[in-house]
């Protein structure tokens, strides 16, 4: 079965999977849009790495249906390993064997794979070709599991925390293969415990609590539509903070939380400032700052979960 690229690279219904008498995924949905990058978030025990061994084929579920480039990631294995790259947070290499060996073995796998040299320059392997893997730091393994994930040119690559312990100019540099990856049409499945990584690269994000998908969505809309903004600004103080109420939104607060110092919170878009700047000019009012404070991810996802998210 070849997968149409109008269908979803991945196709979860009612996933459900236990263990004894813990439930990790409670009957989960999610599609995952081909030519994408998708961050699947979540706190320790949500349920997402459980999910994504799924899709990888690791573990078979107890109830559900789960589609990968249209096939059954456990009936259809063999079909898949060829057109899928998977990289493992820890494992998946042989400890005695040497990094460019392993990569090298790797790509013969593969019809069509990357060239070795300028992937391995990239990801800046170029100096422990011959170090085995058990010796390697650890931003060099990962470095490693990230190139063997990719050398084959796959469709769709599943990444598990891809910049866990990389120096900022590796993490850097992965962003940016992933970037190129999602250029050239190849889907991306991203989990990680950084949320500036998920706003930088992810199309979509995805949260994941108790088994299930409780939010899904851009970072623009979740960051918009999860949690208030705010709108400060500076003036005179004693402002008729009731008669600005009453031109803002529905759902809004204003406040003075210090003299000539105001607040206010709500869906603070340009409607609502254009609103606040008129009745500032109605009331002779110069403010002599205006700023929007924008939420984060990372303040949506605690919003919703009521947990950090910790590696």
């Amino acid at each position: 079965m070849t997968n149409h690229p109008a269908d979803p690279a991945v196709l979860i219904r009612g996933l459900v999977k236990r263990y004894g008498e813990k439930t990790a995924v409670a009957g989960l949905d999610l599609d995952v849009r081909s030519g994408g990058v998708t961050a699947v978030l979540g706190p320790n025990g949500a349920g997402k790495t459980t999910t994504v061994e799924t899709c990888e084929g690791y573990r078979r579920p107890d109830a559900g249906t789960v589609r990968v480039l249209g096939l059954d990631p456990v009936a259809d294995a063999a079909r898949l390993r060829p057109r899928v790259g998977v990289m493992l947070q820890s494992g998946g290499v042989y400890s005695g064997a040497r990094a460019e060996e392993m990569l090298r073995h790797m790509s013969k796998l593969y019809a069509h794979p990357l060239e070795l040299g300028p992937l391995i320059e990239r990801l800046g392997l170029e100096g422990c070709g011959r170090t085995p893997y058990r010796r390697l730091s650890g931003g060099q393994q990962q470095r490693l599991s990230l190139a063997m994930a990719v050398v084959g040119r796959p469709e769709l690559v599943f990444l598990d925390e891809p910049t866990a312990g990389l120096d900022p100019q590796a993490r850097r540099a992965t962003w940016q293969l992933v970037r190129e990856l999602r250029a050239d049409g190849v889907t991306v499945v991203l989990t990680t415990h950084h949320m500036d990584e998920a706003e930088q690269l992810a199309d979509d994000v995805a949260i994941v609590d108790r088994g299930k998908v409780i939010a899904r969505g851009t970072p623009e809309e979740l960051c918009r539509g999860g949690a208030e903004n705010t709108l400060r600004f500076t003036g005179r103080p004693g402002l008729d903070l009731a008669a600005l109420l009453k031109a803002l939104p529905h759902g809004c607060t204003a406040l003075e939380p210090h003299p000539g110092g105001y607040r206010i919170t709500g869906d603070v878009g340009p409607q609502l400032l254009a609103t606040v700047t008129s009745w500032c000019a109605q009331h002779g009012v110069m403010p002599d700052s205006i700023s929007v404070e924008r939420h984060t991810l990372e303040d949506v996802f605690l919003k919703l979960t009521g947990k950090e998210l910790r590696a």
